[in-house]
């Protein structure tokens, strides 16, 4: 039988964060860690990291974590809205997103997601906001 990890890896190829080379580190009710490397597909025009990346990442590492907290219910989750504030710019290496869980509600979830870089600098902080729905 497959790990919760080992079926979210198989489900994302082929997804926009398998295209941005996002990988899934841990994964649990309480926490959801990945990374993602800081290069071209991912930079804006003049060589950052893209704002838009980093809050591809923090949604998906907010969804992967709604959904562990849903699945045995038979509800699923949607994003119902994220905000990201980026504090520091980043050319190259990697980041890491974690997400923890602020609210698990009935009807919505709150997680908050730290994007660091290899030192543990804060890069983005970003809160998504999950709705709880039926399938």
């Amino acid at each position: 039988m497959s790990t919760p990890l080992e079926v979210m890896r198989e489900v994302s190829k082929g997804t926009l964060s398998d295209v941005l080379g996002i990988e899934l580190i841990e994964l649990s009710k309480e926490r959801v860690v990945a990374r993602m490397p800081v290069e071209k597909r991912v930079h804006q025009p003049f060589g950052l990291l893209h704002g838009g990346a980093s809050v591809v990442l923090a949604e998906t590492v907010a969804s992967i974590g709604a959904w562990m907290n849903v699945g045995e219910s038979g509800k699923s989750t949607v994003g119902l809205e994220i905000n990201a504030n980026h504090i520091r710019g980043k050319r190259d290496g990697v980041v890491t997103a974690t997400a923890t869980p602020l609210h698990l509600g009935r009807a919505t979830h709150v997680w908050e997601i730290r994007l660091t870089d290899e030192a543990g600098k804060l890069v983005c902080i970003s809160r998504c906001t999950m709705a709880v729905v039926d399938p």
